[in-house]
């Protein structure tokens, strides 16, 4: 495929992808998912046209944000997300018999100020016996997905299609009109 005949479809695919970042992004912030920004700042894509002329959009992101995303089955609660198709689909990842680590619970509980508190006397507990209490919560009700992903890819396929064709079509024309 020639540079001149790609041009259209790179710029639409190239939008495609910082749309969907975008808003992805977006979605952590409104979902109160982005403390750290840690994900946030790692959502991107990469746009890669092969030797053959094929066209390569992937979007990467820290490997948690799946989790996030797609969300995680607790042992007693199982959890569903909506895929990009816009489907109810059940989390492919589940908490059978460990709980998250109390030292990445304690790091969270930090950076969102939480303070537990004794329910009996009132007083405050260590924050690192309140990571395990919300640990041991996780374990059996899971993590509640937010498609923080899913669903900015979903709105962009649905137009996909009609944009796609029309970007196609002004690079045929613009190749037929050089010749």
């Amino acid at each position: 495929m020639s540079k001149i005949f790609s041009k259209n479809i790179e710029r639409y695919l190239n939008s495609f992808g910082k749309y969907v970042v975008k808003q992805a992004r977006t979605n952590l912030t409104k979902g109160k998912k982005n403390v750290s920004k840690s994900l946030y700042e790692s959502i991107k894509y990469d746009f890669v046209i092969e030797n053959n002329g094929d066209f390569n959009l992937q979007f990467k992101m820290d490997y948690y944000g799946q989790f996030v995303d797609k969300g995680v089955s607790g042992n007693e609660k199982k959890r569903t997300y909506k895929d990009w198709q816009g489907k109810t689909v059940s989390s492919p990842y589940a908490y059978t018999n460990k709980q998250p680590p109390s030292s990445i619970l304690t790091k969270w509980i930090k950076m969102r100020g939480i303070k537990g508190r004794d329910s009996k006397t009132g007083r405050f507990i260590s924050n690192k016996t309140l990571a395990f209490l919300i640990g041991r919560k996780i374990k059996r009700d899971g993590i509640k997905g937010i498609s923080f992903f899913q669903r900015p890819l979903e709105l962009s396929m649905k137009k996909f299609p009609k944009e796609f064709g029309a970007e196609l079509k002004q690079d045929i024309i613009d190749t037929l009109n050089l010749k």
